[in-house]
């Protein structure tokens, strides 16, 4: 199934990660984070209903030697993000743990369109809040959760390994999404 973004671009739909999927998985994620998580972080979300990607028809398959702009291989993963459940107070907490498009591949929906699955799932397992933590300074990922409803929570000081602290959000999922 195709999706057309708000900005007219079109990409093959969001599914669930596949072993196949984790080397461009794994490419966005450095090209994306100053910390990026290890490959092995990827391997153990794999067969989890919150690990989302989405396809990317506009590059081709990554056949034939094919690079973006930095000589990156181009891949079939567009974007992706990590989300599961944690127990809290016997009811499931849903968390964001990781979220990332390809840099030259911002801009058109593809967060906005992982990130409402993601909760789709999440309400599914029965959560009825998501959290999630951000960089203080990723203004586009903060004003995306914003329109998403999440509202700050509070601060970590210096909670990635540069120093730099995270704004923690939450987000109560209605009941019209859990149906």
């Amino acid at each position: 199934m195709t999706t057309t973004s708000p900005s007219g671009f079109e990409y093959a739909g969001v599914r669930q990660a596949m072993r196949a999927d984790l080397l461009d998985v794994f490419r966005i994620e450095k090209r994306s984070f100053p910390q990026p998580w290890p490959f092995s972080a990827f391997e153990r979300y794999l067969g989890r209903p919150g690990f989302l990607v989405a396809e990317d028809e506009s590059a081709g398959l990554g056949l034939d030697g094919e690079t973006d702009g930095d000589g990156e291989a181009v891949g079939r993963v567009a974007g992706f993000v990590v989300a599961d459940t944690i127990p809290n107070h016997n009811r499931p907490l849903g968390h964001i743990k990781d979220i990332a498009v390809h840099p030259e591949r911002r801009g058109q929906g593809i967060g906005r369109t992982l990130l409402e699955r993601a909760l789709a799932v999440l309400s599914a397992q029965g959560a009825r809040s998501v959290k999630l933590e951000v960089r203080r300074s990723n203004e586009a990922a903060i004003s995306l959760y914003r329109e998403f409803g999440f509202e700050y929570l509070r601060t970590l000081p210096r909670y990635y390994g540069d120093g730099e602290d995270a704004f923690v959000f939450i987000t109560r999922l209605s009941t019209r999404d859990r149906e």
